[in-house]
């Protein structure tokens, strides 16, 4: 048997096949279509390793796979306009959320600074010239960070020193009180360092129940028809599920799962997700109509901060976008009032599709 440094190379060798294993479970997540070998751009491009895969596959979940090439250029004509950051968690994921937004919406680096006050930027953009990341080295760009932010409040020094003191006892307690007393330590700390996140995690558990008794593949793929497995809830309590059939897709996107559950034939209504994207339609927003108000990318409608009839300024927030962990606040492009909304909160949007109407 070989050693090195009192490590068995058999031990190593069973790593070894379980990580293959592994990686095929995980290959809907791979972004080898353009990947297959290192990539040199880097040098020119400047985007960190670690980010380069993720904003491959975000680029791709936000329709701008076929586009990613025209992303990298992007990137570094983003880094420039933000005043060319040493690019680490979270600033390098603030300028590639600008590579996107740029490449969505097609600007080139001098039409984003000549638009600058008018555009609808990501919010992590926004929120990085206001200041809630720390000042930069070598300051903020100017005079792109005046107009992005108009008369939004800024963090002067470093934010941590403004931020008031947490109260994990308060928070544990109002955790209690909206989840059942359901809460853990782990609980609290993730409320309070990623409420957002938390939240999703508890309505997504809330809906679909201990999805954690599945194996990786029946998460992430689903059963194949005539495919028999078991679920153990907990020790002594296991369901025995076999897949039957998919019914055909009807008018609101779903379709009728049948299974039988411990020999029993039972069926459920499923929301077919693919099916709906392919089913979307909605108006598009004319860019020759000043007051038409279209989403600036794809992503669902999270807050609308205006309603029918309400009074408007120029670059004032109409509502908020988010997909793939970037939000978008998107501005009123003049002045004017809100004629008609053609969204609601949760609405999936594809970019340039129509939100709402402002006549001036």
């Amino acid at each position: 048997m070989l050693v090195y440094a009192g490590i068995s190379l058999d031990k190593v060798f069973d790593y070894s096949e379980y990580w293959e294993v592994a990686r095929g479970l995980y290959a809907c997540f791979d972004c080898t279509a353009t990947m297959k070998s290192g990539n040199a751009d880097v040098y020119e491009n400047e985007i960190p390793g670690g980010q380069y895969t993720n904003l491959h596959f975000q680029a791709h979940s936000m329709g701008l796979g076929h586009k990613f090439k025209e992303v990298k250029k992007a990137y570094a004509e983003a880094n420039k306009l933000l005043g060319d950051l040493i690019k680490v968690t979270p600033s390098s994921k603030i300028v590639g959320d600008l590579a996107q937004f740029m490449v969505q919406n097609s600007l080139t680096r001098a039409e984003v600074e000549e638009r600058a006050d008018e555009l609808s930027f990501p919010l992590s953009v926004v929120e990085f010239l206001q200041g809630h990341i720390g000042i930069p080295h070598g300051g903020f760009p100017e005079p792109f960070r005046t107009k992005v932010l108009k008369n939004l409040p800024r963090v002067e020094g470093r934010p941590g020193a403004s931020l008031p003191p947490m109260d994990f006892e308060v928070m544990e307690k109002q955790l209690r009180e909206s989840h059942d007393d359901d809460i853990t330590p782990e609980d609290v700390m993730s409320a309070a360092m990623y409420p957002k996140v938390f939240q999703e995690f508890r309505d997504f558990t809330k809906n679909f129940g201990p999805v954690d008794c599945l194996n990786t593949r029946l998460f992430l793929d689903g059963p194949k028809i005539a495919e028999e497995f078991e679920v153990e809830l907990e020790r002594g309590k296991t369901l025995h599920i076999k897949a039957l059939a998919l019914g055909d897709l009807n008018k609101a996107g779903q379709r009728e799962v049948f299974f039988e559950l411990n020999g029993q034939l039972r069926s459920v209504l499923v929301k077919d997700t693919v099916a709906m994207k392919e089913m979307h339609f909605h108006p598009k927003a004319l860019k020759d109509v000043r007051g038409q108000v279209g989403a600036p990318m794809p992503g669902k409608v999270v807050l609308l901060k205006v309603k029918q009839g309400d009074v408007v300024e120029k670059g004032q927030p109409l509502c908020v976008l988010s997909a793939m962990k970037m939000e978008t606040v998107v501005n009123s492009p003049i002045s004017g009032t809100i004629a008609k909304i053609y969204v609601s909160a949760d609405t999936s949007l594809e970019g340039d599709d129509l939100i709402m109407e402002i006549t001036e």
